[in-house]
């Protein structure tokens, strides 16, 4: 079993209602579940898809063929049609799309007319998709019901009622109309979670001990502040929506100075405006999580669309040389540990790290049956209380073998805690000595670097272990490359290197003779210059010639990227 549907129309119309809906569904009876969006930067008008992935299987990326595209504007027919599979079908209403198709794997449901017969209000039209969607695929209707009951619970009987029957007219409506659809669905299994990255970095975050987020909301970076805000009286979290992005980051430096976990979120014209802050963070060695979303620029760019073209930003940002760590996850699960390990690092080494995503790994869901949480890492770097207060003396930014000094927090103790953008001493008062500069610089950099690099873990090998081929790639195109793997698996002998720890590079370098000893290496990237291909080059001395790019702002399907490496083996 494996079938995608794809909700299309104009913002404003419910696709992503109808989609999370259907998600969560499907993930209710079992299935393994993968969505993607596509929309635009409007509020209503313009076309935007929501489309799923269901399968008995585990999938992690969109295929292209659709099987079920539910049309809620003309557009949706005149762009999706030519994506159907041979037995695909498209559900429209022709009352209100105002046209009729005489085509047999079109199914005319009057939405609007069954949700005001069944359910007393147009505005149910969404809720008699959902249930013709689940009609045509053949499943049965209990949970769909019990979604339904849980979903508006909060808005009393009549609502939860009126929703039911309009869901059992759309079910009814398929059964019966949709005469060709041979949708074959496995039956219900255990339920399984449901999650985007961004809820996967918001998870991660609440659960590493963040007490402090600031943020300036900019796409597709939001979800996050939005988890966090949700969550924030549970796990006691102060959530502050600043102004801009350049209070956004110095208030989160100004909590986490006063002995908190902090981290701020925004997206690539956010991050501009973080720069100084960021260089702040490095002179004054404080612990600091940033959460970068990146989207096609430059400028404003596509605010909406998808890119991996802020490797090099995220990694050159800031004036001066002084420590990060750059990590961009490929799946939410990876997101939720990363980000664990990204505030762990953080206020270990006092240092700023970077998480990179993007928007389609943002937005995007994916199914587990859970998360391990015992490989969660809590440890208070800080010095506390009674044990701040047991020091003779107290310097801020002392010299140490590690280049890592005693954390104390101010108000903790009569000690003072003291530090200075400028230039300063151990003590934390400016200088001006070419031999206090040195010092200093190596301890930020040359003794904490070697440290931090033995933290970070070599990329991941999907495949055989003695490739003749090697995909490389990083972030969010994870799924995606790692499925192409799953299909060529059977002619050739091919593995991915998949790199989600992306700076510093890990001491562990083994990797680079699956590069050295394949007859060919393809690096695949979301960016038009293979950004991560120059990093590689700059770190190991190795070159990657062949590239797959895409930088439409839209992410790669399987199905195209199973084409285009199969361009280079023939």
């Amino acid at each position: 079993m494996d079938y995608s549907i794809k909700i299309g129309g104009e913002a404003g119309q419910g696709i992503q209602t109808v989609g999370e809906t259907l998600s969560r569904l499907f993930a209710r009876a079992g299935y393994y579940v993968f969505t993607h969006q596509d929309y635009e930067s409007r509020i209503r008008g313009g076309h935007n898809f929501y489309q799923i992935r269901i399968s008995d299987k585990p999938i992690t990326a969109s295929r292209t063929p659709i099987d079920i595209l539910v049309a809620l504007d003309r557009e949706s027919i005149i762009q999706h049609e030519r994506e159907l599979s041979p037995t695909g079908h498209v559900l429209y209403d022709s009352s209100y799309l105002k046209e009729k198709y005489e085509k047999a794997n079109f199914l005319d449901v009057p939405l609007f007319d069954l949700a005001i017969k069944h359910g007393g209000s147009k505005i149910m039209a969404n809720t008699v998709a959902v249930g013709a969607v689940v009609g045509m695929l053949g499943m049965k209707p209990d949970i769909m019901y019990e979604l339904i009951k849980k979903t508006f619970k909060k808005k009393g009987s009549e609502v939860i009622e009126a929703n039911l029957r309009a869901s059992e007219a759309g079910y009814n409506f398929a059964r019966e109309h949709c005469l060709t659809c041979s949708f074959m669905v496995s039956g219900f299994e255990s339920p399984k979670m449901l999650i985007t990255g961004n809820e996967a970095i918001g998870a991660g975050a609440c659960a590493s001990g963040l007490k402090f987020y600031s943020a300036y909301p900019m796409t597709p970076s939001t979800g996050i502040l939005n988890f966090v805000a949700d969550k924030a009286k549970e796990f006691g979290i102060v959530v502050e929506q600043a102004e801009d992005e350049i209070a956004a980051i110095n208030m989160a430096l100004g909590a986490s100075f006063a002995g908190v976990r902090a981290m701020t979120g925004t997206s690539g014209g956010g991050f501009a405006l973080m720069v100084e802050g960021l260089s702040l963070a490095g002179m004054t060695e404080t612990p600091l999580v940033i959460a970068l979303a990146q989207r096609p620029g430059p400028a404003t760019g596509l605010p909406t669309r998808t890119e991996q073209a802020d490797l090099f930003f995220a990694l050159f940002a800031g004036h001066g040389e002084f420590p990060r760590v750059l990590f961009a996850p490929g799946s939410p699960e990876e997101a939720f540990f990363l980000t664990n390990k990204a505030f762990d690092l953080a206020e270990k080494y006092q240092i700023t790290v970077i998480i990179l995503t993007d928007q389609y790994l943002a937005d995007s869901q994916w199914s587990y049956t859970g998360f391990d949480l015992s490989r969660l890492k809590y440890i208070d770097y800080r010095l506390r209380n009674g044990e701040f207060r047991a020091l003779e003396s107290y310097k801020r930014h002392a010299f140490t073998e590690t280049g890592v000094s005693p954390l104390g927090v101010p108000g903790d103790s009569e000690h003072l805690v003291v530090t200075d953008s400028d230039e300063h001493d151990e003590e934390g008062h400016i200088i001006e000595d070419a031999e206090t500069r040195i010092k200093m610089v190596e301890k930020r950099l040359f003794r904490k670097m070697p440290l931090i690099q033995r933290e970070i873990e070599p990329p991941k090998l999907y495949g055989v272990l003695e490739p003749e081929i090697v995909l490389t790639c990083w972030g969010s195109t994870y799924g995606i490359v790692r499925e192409v793997v799953d299909e060529l698996s059977n002619k050739f002998k091919i593995t991915m290197l998949h790199f989600s720890e992306l700076y510093p590079f890990s001491n562990d370098l083994r990797w680079t003779e699956k590069i050295e000893k394949a007859k060919v290496t393809i690096n695949i990237e979301q960016n038009a210059t293979s950004q991560f291909a120059k990093l590689i080059r700059m770190e190991t001395g190795i070159e990657l010639k062949n590239h797959i790019n895409r930088f439409d702002g839209r992410p790669f399907t399987l199905d195209e990227l199973k084409e285009r490496v199969y361009a280079y083996l023939r």
